[in-house]
């Protein structure tokens, strides 16, 4: 038994660490909230290890090196004959985007990397459906976002190339047609079933574009655009459950956009936590209503990193051990 004078001392400190641990306390490290029953699993690009990885939602924390269970599945070109002819050796250097969608019955990540690979792959075989590259080696384009149409056709956004290109991908796996749209620092893509537009986001304006022609010649023509509130459009997404609204990301916040109104909105649940400086990705769940999110942190390899994927409603962070994150979205696969 200890002396009741240290038995004091003792319940002080830990007291005072109980404080520190609790959310929002000074200091506090991240908590991390268990995920609720229904939780969807985590898509994420991994610059770190050149993967794409689908994690285990259940989970709050994913260690892949001490436990592969974590990770669902895997993507990358790398030694893959199936993509060879996309030379990724160069051109996958910073995967940074991918995002699920169903199409004739089967299941696809779209995925780009920043020096020029762009593909969609079937899941979970891995399988080619279309594979191409923008400048493969350089960043002269950039891939940032992909979108799978109705045609089978795929559209690619070059941030650096400042368009967004139609492929022909109906019409073979590799090198096919496409149509460009000339669009500033073109950064996210979305499409819209019910207004049979692809919504394209670039540095200072949302465009909705009109795909024309055939499915073996695509034309790309703009439909509607208007002005972003605050510059530098990054991510944009479609708000699960409300076909009206668009996530939209700025260099300074997050927004919704409501196609109705024709109007960037910031009533959303959460707005005040959710909406930050520099979000790579958003997203929500319609089913538990959870919204994930990812930031830049400081201290890791590149400035767009992070290791963690931040959720709201309520909080919580995933965290990937060594990971390098740029964006993450719940495996909500979208038909189209």
């Amino acid at each position: 038994m200890r002396p009741p004078r240290v038995r004091i001392v003792m319940a002080a400190l830990l007291g005072v660490l109980g404080l520190l641990c609790l959310p929002g306390a000074p200091g506090a490290p991240a908590v991390a909230a268990p995920a609720p029953p229904g939780t969807p699993d985590v898509l994420l690009t991994d610059q770190a290890s050149k993967r794409i990885l689908l994690l285990d939602g259940a989970r709050v924390g994913w260690d892949p090196a001490t436990d592969p269970s974590a990770v669902k599945w895997a993507f990358s070109p790398l030694g893959d004959a199936r993509y060879a002819d996309l030379r990724p050796a160069v051109s996958w250097v910073h995967p940074d985007e991918a995002k699920v969608r169903t199409h004739r019955g089967r299941t696809y990540v779209l995925t780009t990397a920043s020096y020029g690979f762009a593909a969609v792959v079937e899941y979970p075989s891995g399988r080619r459906y279309w594979g191409g590259t923008l400048s493969p080696g350089t960043i002269r384009h950039n891939p940032h976002s992909i979108e799978l149409l109705p045609d089978g056709n795929v559209a690619v956004a070059g941030s650096t190339g400042d368009v967004v290109r139609l492929y022909a991908a109906s019409q073979g796996p590799g090198e096919v047609p496409f149509a460009s749209y000339t669009l500033d620092d073109a950064h996210g893509l979305q499409w819209d079933p019910e207004r049979r537009v692809l919504w394209a986001l670039g540095g200072d304006r949302l465009v909705a574009l009109r795909a024309g022609g055939t499915a073996a010649r695509p034309t790309l023509g703009v439909a509607y655009e208007i002005p972003l509130p605050t510059p530098h459009g990054h991510d944009l997404f479609q708000v699960a459950g409300r076909p009206d609204r668009l996530w939209v990301t700025t260099g300074t916040e997050v927004l919704q956009y409501s196609k109705s109104r024709k109007a960037f909105v910031r009533d959303f649940a959460g707005a005040a936590d959710i909406s930050r400086a520099n979000v790579k990705a958003v997203g929500n769940d319609p089913v538990t209503g959870r919204v994930a999110s990812t930031v830049p942190e400081s201290g890791l390899e590149e400035t767009w990193w992070t290791r963690n994927v931040t959720v709201h409603r309520p909080g919580g962070t995933y965290r990937l051990v060594n990971g390098g994150i740029y964006k993450a979205r719940w495996w909500l696969p979208v038909r189209v």
